[in-house]
């Protein structure tokens, strides 16, 4: 079995801190595309037309590893192309990132509610990762996970390719505690302290998850810290890292977290809209190093507005 060959670098820098389009060009055992330009045109036509696709060919939009690619070039499979994506406008997120931690290995970041932590669907500038980038020139910053675009508090970022895997395989071997924060109405009736065990599942192109019945694939404690009137203020500690997992638990107790958009019921909040900010802060990370052995522990600034008065910097 041949070995494919390695990635070459990207000819193309970032921009606004995002990483160019990488296309490898696929077999064509029917010879349906002679040059590059035919592949390109037949690939892309459907997302932004033939003549948006034949505008960037002729702008110099597409880059090979050898340099500028004008589209008559002979199509060779397994040739790498490069280019940049056409922005859509987006709705500014009216909070900044803080900076909890920061060293040579990894960023410890305060993500603020409403801004995704990466690059998907119509959240491309205006996400964690590319501000990060370029807020304090490292554009090979990477994620060594995802937090909810909605929740707010730490995420982890690394620095460095290298160390890479090591910091994503703490999260995806549940070698991380995480602590979040939520506040939720209270419910005499609800017994707690609990651990809720069950089976969620999350349908691509459906916004909510669901619980069904099965083997359990999701695990969280659910602890009250606090009362005050009608609303309490709960530690939540996921043993397991299923979307949405900790709203789902949460709303099947009858107890949903404060300003929800999708659990008990789906609403469609405007864009623009930031006054009613999901009640859910990743309050702490600890973990071993996977470097150096050592036990690190960080935890957010942030507070939450319906039980603090506001998701500002703790003192």
């Amino acid at each position: 079995m041949r070995r494919r060959s390695p990635v070459p670098p990207a000819p193309l820098p970032q921009r606004d801190g995002i990483d160019p389009v990488r296309v490898r060009l696929p077999a064509d055992p029917e010879g349906r595309w002679g040059t590059v330009r035919a592949h390109l045109v037949d690939r892309f036509q459907g997302a932004i037309g033939a003549g948006r696709v034949v505008a960037m060919l002729d702008a110099g939009r597409f880059v090979g590893a050898d340099g500028v690619l004008s589209g008559g070039e002979p199509y060779v499979p397994g040739r790498y192309v490069w280019f940049h994506r056409d922005f859509a406008p987006e709705v500014p997120v009216p909070f900044e990132v803080g900076i909890v931690h920061r060293d040579d290995r990894i960023v410890i970041a305060d993500k603020p509610h409403f801004l995704a932590t990466t690059p998907r669907g119509r959240h491309i500038t205006e996400t964690a990762l590319a501000r990060l980038r370029r807020a304090l020139g490292l554009p090979a910053l990477q994620p060594a996970h995802r937090l909810d675009r909605l929740t707010a508090g730490l995420a982890l970022f690394v620095v460095r390719p290298e160390d890479r895997g090591a910091y994503q395989n703490l999260f995806s071997g549940r070698r991380v505690r995480k602590e979040y924060e939520a506040v939720a109405p209270y419910d005499g009736r609800v017994a707690l302290p609990v651990t809720v065990r069950s089976r969620i599942v999350k349908e691509r192109g459906v916004i909510a998850a669901r619980e069904e019945a099965g083997a359990a694939n999701a695990e969280s404690r659910i602890e009250l810290v606090e009362r005050r009137g009608g609303l309490g203020r709960y530690r939540l500690l996921p043993a397991t890292g299923r979307t949405h997992q900790l709203r789902v638990h949460m709303n099947g107790l009858g107890l949903p977290i404060r300003h929800d958009p999708v659990y008990p019921v789906v609403r469609d909040p405007a864009p623009d809209d930031f006054t009613a900010p999901l009640q859910l802060l990743a309050r702490v990370l600890e973990f071993t190093d996977p470097v150096d052995g050592r036990t690190r522990r960080f935890e957010s600034r942030l507070r939450l507005a319906e039980w603090d008065g506001g998701a500002l910097p703790r003192e």
